[in-house]
């Protein structure tokens, strides 16, 4: 039979809560910090912003065109229209190509500046995670090593063992019971809650470390892939036309027969009215 074990109320009043008041603190601090190294956002000359709205229209134009709210005329003067242009490369952002100039090498992405300053935005803000991580690990390894700080009031299976009392190698003692050093990984992700609910949901408080899209290279990938200086947008352009011409066998307007649709539904509820006026007088 295992011995019960009795906590000391100081071991809640000056291990417990200060560790949750710091990890809710720091957390606070990591979000207004990340604020302040943010960079303001680059305007982006008229040009690139032409380049890039054209492919957007393009692409909204191709995925509602199996229920289109555009009338055939209207549908198909904008596709036309746009194919022509990605033709002939009006919308790039350098103007139409000579055909007798050689093609353009991509740029390398690490001497792009967009994608160097994307990823030094996410070098900074994986310092200000990271960071103060290693330094609130450490001040409780050091100071709290194989602390027993509470315990659970559900029972739970030995599976939680390895995460509910690390630091302390005790095969025998309850599951329920937390160590210091789990209590510290317990509330690095289920503060992440807390955070929401005080800064917002979009906030730099929460725990993004094993986010892929938050590293410098998945942020770098990111801007590549939004129509970065690096692709070749006349490429882009000539098969966004081919998609455009598929689509054309697709559309169909959302609008089509809709008079004959109108008159159905209201014949169907019109009937339905007479049959609820015949019952009424059946019954009366």
């Amino acid at each position: 039979m295992v011995a019960s074990l009795y906590l000391d109320p100081q071991i809640r009043d000056w291990v417990l809560f200060p560790i949750t008041f710091v990890m809710i603190l720091v957390g606070l601090l990591r979000h207004y910090v990340t604020l302040l190294l943010q960079s303001q956002p680059k305007k982006q000359p008229a040009p690139v912003i032409r380049e890039q709205r054209a492919l957007l229209r393009a692409q909204i134009l191709r995925q509602s065109s199996r229920h289109s709210p555009l009338p055939p005329a209207y549908y198909r003067t904008i596709s036309s229209s746009l194919s022509t242009g990605f033709t002939n490369g009006v919308y790039l952002k350098d103007g139409p190509r000579d055909p007798n100039a050689p093609a353009q090498s991509p740029m390398n992405a690490l001497s792009d500046p967009s994608a160097m300053e994307g990823m030094m935005e996410g070098m900074k803000k994986q310092m200000v995670m990271n960071i103060p991580q290693m330094v609130i690990m450490g001040w409780i390894s050091f100071f709290f090593h194989g602390f027993i700080i509470l315990r659970l009031p559900f029972p739970l299976t030995r599976g939680f063992k390895p995460m509910l009392q690390r630091g302390i190698e005790t095969p025998d003692m309850d599951v329920r019971w937390v160590s210091s050093l789990s209590w510290y990984f317990l509330n690095l992700f289920g503060l992440n809650g807390l955070f929401s609910l005080i800064l917002g949901g979009e906030n730099s408080a929460a725990d993004k470390s094993q986010d892929p899209a938050s590293s410098p290279f998945g942020q770098a990938s990111n801007a590549m892939q939004t129509m970065a200086p690096g692709q070749d947008m006349h490429k882009i352009f000539l098969q966004e036309k081919e998609n455009l011409e598929l689509a054309d066998g697709l559309y169909k307007w959302a609008a089509e027969g809709v008079e004959q649709r109108m008159l159905e539904r209201w014949a169907r509820s019109k009937g339905k009215s007479t049959a609820r006026t015949d019952g009424k007088l059946k019954t009366s």
